[in-house]
C-alpha cells in the first residue's frame, strides 16, 4: 500500500523557522522532517526517519562488506570506565553528567571506546579471536556551548562508531585500510564529495588520524591542501622549522622609545618613521608578537603561557586548543595582567634590558614558547617590557631563548606544505567521517590483553572509525535543494516516487491508484498525495518542498492516458503516456 498524505503524520510550513541559520535547518523543519525540541536537540518525524534509515542502511551494508559486526550499547553508562581512562575529566563541560537515586555517577556517552574495549575484554582472550571489528549506530550526547546550524552541530546526534581489535601493529594497519576504503564507498554511494585530510585525534588519543571533510561554505573546519596532494586540518598542519643562521656579525640589540605603539600596525609605522632601514621598509613580519594565553589544566590550576609569533601572524584558537590539550585555553584577562606586572600589555618581550624575563633564563616563572619560524640567529623588533619601549635587533639564541616550540600561529594561503608539494590553499569543510589508530591507549588502561602464538599475554591494539549519520543527512540536504525545496538523491530519498493526483474527478484518483499499483508491483516505494480538498498549487508546493526526486502528476490528461513527469533534480517536466511513465520508473 502507498503512503497516503491524507492520513500521513506531516505538516509543512511556508515560513522559515526563526532560529534556523542554514538552508538545511530551514528546509528540514519546513518540509516536516524534524522539529526542534530544545537547543541542539530535535524530534524526528516520519519523513526524517525514512531518510535517516536509508543512510544507515548504506553504512550497514558497507560495514558488513568490510567484515564488521553490529552491536548496540546503552547511551547511559557508568562513570568508572571513563575515570579509568581519564576522560571523565578530560571531556570537561562537554559531558552530560548525572546521578541515579543511590548517588552513583553516570554520563550520557559522547563516544563508547571504553564500552567497546570492556566488551571485547569480557569475551575474548586469544589471538585466534582476532582481528575483530564491531560497530554500532547510536545516539551520542555532547553539551555543546553553542549548538548551531540545526543537525550540523547538535547536543544529541546519531553516529556510527566502529572499533577494530588486533594484536599486532601490522594487523591494525590492515584493519584501518579496510575501514578507510569502506568510508570511501559509503560517501560515494551517498553522492558526497570529500577530501581526506590529516587530522588531530584530540581527546580520543592515538596516532594516525584522518578526517573525511565535505567541502562546503558552511563548514566549521578549515583545511589546507596543495596541488601536490597534501591535505590537512589547520590543527594538524605542521610548520617546518626555519634553519638556524649565524649571528656573529649582527649588531647588538637597541632599546628605543616607541610611545603609543601597542599594536603591530602602530609599531611598524613608528619604526619606518623614526628608525628606517636602508634596504627596505620594516614589515609586520619583522616584529615578534608575544601573546599571553591562560591555560586551565584538568586539576583546575591556571597557568599563564606567553607565545612568541611573527607579527604578521595571528594566534589560531583551534591550533592553540590542540597545542595545550587537554587544558582549556583562553586569552589572558586583565586580572592575569594585574597579577603579573612584569608583563607590560602592548610591550611584552622576552627580555628587559639585559635581563631575561621569559624563556629558559627568565625570572617570571611564566613559560615562553616560540613559533618554529623564530629560528636562532633571526633578529626581531619586540617589546622591552616597559611602557612605550621596544627592542630593535633582538636576536633569538643570542639575546633570548625559549622553553620550547609551539604551533599556534594561523596558517595562511601560500604557506609551504610540509611535504614539499607546494604552497597550500585554505578551504572550508564539514567533518563527515574520522578514522584513526587508537593504538594501545585504551586497551592498556582497561587491561585488554590476549595470548599470542607463544602463549604470551600481549596488549591489543585498536582502531576507531566514526561517521556522523545525522550530520550527513543535514549536509545532503544542504547540498541538494533549490529555491522551492529539497531535492534528495535517489539513494536516500524518503520515497522512490511521489504521485500527485489533482482535480475533483473521481476517475483521476482511480487512474492514480492503478498507476501506483503498477509502481508498487515493481518494488517502488510510493508517496501518494490523495488529499481531495487540497488545491493543485498546494500539492505541487508540498511536492517541491518534500523533495522526492521523481514526481508523477495525474491530472486532467489522465482520462486520455497522459500524465506529467517531473524530475526535481534537473527541473525537467514532460507529458507522457501512462504506460511509458510506469516503464521509465521501473526501468530506472
Amino acid at each position: 500500500m502507498p503512503t497516503r498524505l491524507s492520513n500521513y503524520f506531516l505538516r509543512t510550513l511556508r515560513e522559515d523557522p526563526a532560529d534556523a541559520e542554514v538552508t538545511s535547518h530551514k528546509l528540514l523543519v519546513r518540509a516536516g522532517y524534524i522539529r526542534r525540541t530544545s537547543a541542539g536537540v530535535f524530534s524526528w518525524l516520519p519523513l526524517g526517519l525514512k531518510v535517516k534509515a536509508k543512510i544507515e542502511r548504506i553504512i550497514r551494508e558497507e560495514m558488513a562488506t568490510a567484515g564488521a559486526h553490529e552491536v548496540h550499547f546503552p547511551a547511559l553508562v557508568p562513570r568508572e570506565p571513563y575515570d579509568a581512562t581519564g576522560r571523565w575529566d578530560e571531556y570537561g563541560d562537554l559531558l552530560f553528567r548525572l546521578q541515579d537515586r543511590k548517588g552513583g555517577d553516570y554520563l550520557l556517552a559522547p563516544t563508547h571506546e571504553e564500552m567497546f574495549t570492556l566488551l571485547v575484554k569480557d569475551l575474548y582472550s586469544s589471538y585466534k579471536d582476532l582481528p575483530l571489528t564491531i560497530f554500532q549506530i547510536q545516539d551520542k550526547y555532547r553539551d555543546e556551548a553553542r549548538p548551531r546550524a540545526g543537525l550540523l552541530r547538535g547536543r544529541e546526534f546519531t553516529m556510527k562508531d566502529a572499533y577494530s581489535f588486533d594484536y599486532t601493529d601490522a594487523g591494525l594497519d590492515a584493519s584501518y585500510e579496510k575501514q578507510r576504503s569502506a568510508y570511501e564507498r559509503i560517501f560515494q554511494r551517498l553522492g558526497l564529495s570529500y577530501v581526506i585530510v590529516q587530522a588531530d585525534a584530540g581527546a580520543m588519543g592515538g596516532s594516525r588520524s584522518e578526517e573525511f571533510l565535505h567541502p562546503t561554505p558552511v563548514g566549521e573546519d578549515t583545511f589546507v591542501q596543495s596541488a601536490g596532494g597534501y591535505a590537512a586540518n589547520v590543527e594538524a598542519f605542521h610548520t617546518e622549522p626555519v634553519a638556524p643562521v649565524a649571528f656573529d656579525t649582527l649588531p647588538p640589540a637597541q632599546v628605543f622609545d616607541t610611545p603609543d605603539t601597542p599594536t603591530i600596525a602602530t609599531l611598524v609605522a613608528a619604526a619606518n618613521a623614526d628608525h628606517p632601514r636602508e634596504d627596505r621598509e620594516w614589515q609586520a613580519s619583522d616584529t615578534l608578537k608575544n601573546v599571553v594565553l591562560a591555560v586551565t589544566h584538568l586539576d583546575g590550576t591556571r597557568e599563564l603561557v606567553v607565545v612568541g609569533v611573527p607579527g604578521d601572524r595571528e594566534v589560531d584558537d583551534k591550533r592553540a586548543e590542540v597545542a595545550f590539550a587537554p587544558g582549556e585555553v583562553e586569552a589572558a584577562t586583565d586580572e592575569d595582567f594585574r597579577k603579573h606586572p612584569e608583563l607590560v600589555k602592548g610591550y611584552i618581550g622576552p627580555v628587559r634590558g639585559e635581563q631575561a624575563v621569559l624563556g629558559e633564563k627568565g625570572t617570571s616563572g611564566i613559560r615562553y614558547l616560540l613559533d618554529p619560524r623564530v629560528a636562532d640567529g633571526t633578529a626581531w623588533i619586540t617589546g622591552a617590557n616597559e611602557p612605550g619601549k621596544h627592542v630593535f635587533g633582538l636576536v633569538a639564541g643570542r639575546d633570548f631563548t625559549a622553553d620550547g616550540i609551539v604551533e599556534v600561529a594561523a596558517v595562511r594561503e601560500g604557506d609551504p606544505a610540509p611535504d614539499g608539494s607546494g604552497p597550500v590553499t585554505l578551504e572550508r569543510g564539514m567533518e563527515i567521517g574520522h578514522v584513526f589508530q587508537l593504538g594501545r591507549k585504551y586497551a592498556e588502561v582497561l587491561g585488554l590483553k590476549v595470548l599470542d602464538e607463544n602463549g604470551k599475554l600481549v596488549t591489543v591494539t585498536m582502531g576507531s572509525y566514526g561517521i556522523g549519520v545525522t550530520r550527513i543527512l543535514a549536509i545532503i540536504a544542504e547540498e541538494n535543494n533549490d529555491e522551492k525545496g529539497l531535492i534528495w538523491p535517489a539513494s536516500v530519498a524518503p520515497f522512490d516516487v511521489h504521485v500527485v493526483a489533482t482535480g475533483k474527478d473521481d476517475a483521476v484518483y482511480g487512474i492514480a491508484e492503478d498507476v501506483i499499483a503498477q509502481l508498487e508491483a515493481a518494488g517502488l516505494d510510493v508517496l501518494y498525495d490523495d488529499r481531495p480538498k487540497v488545491s493543485p498549487g498546494v500539492k505541487f508546493g508540498d511536492a517541491e518542498l518534500i523533495g522526492v526526486p521523481r514526481v508523477l502528476v495525474v491530472g486532467r490528461g489522465a482520462a486520455d492516458g497522459q500524465v506529467e513527469l517531473w524530475n526535481r533534480a534537473t527541473g525537467e517536466r514532460e507529458t507522457i503516456a501512462i504506460a511509458d511513465a510506469v516503464a521509465q520508473f521501473t526501468q530506472a
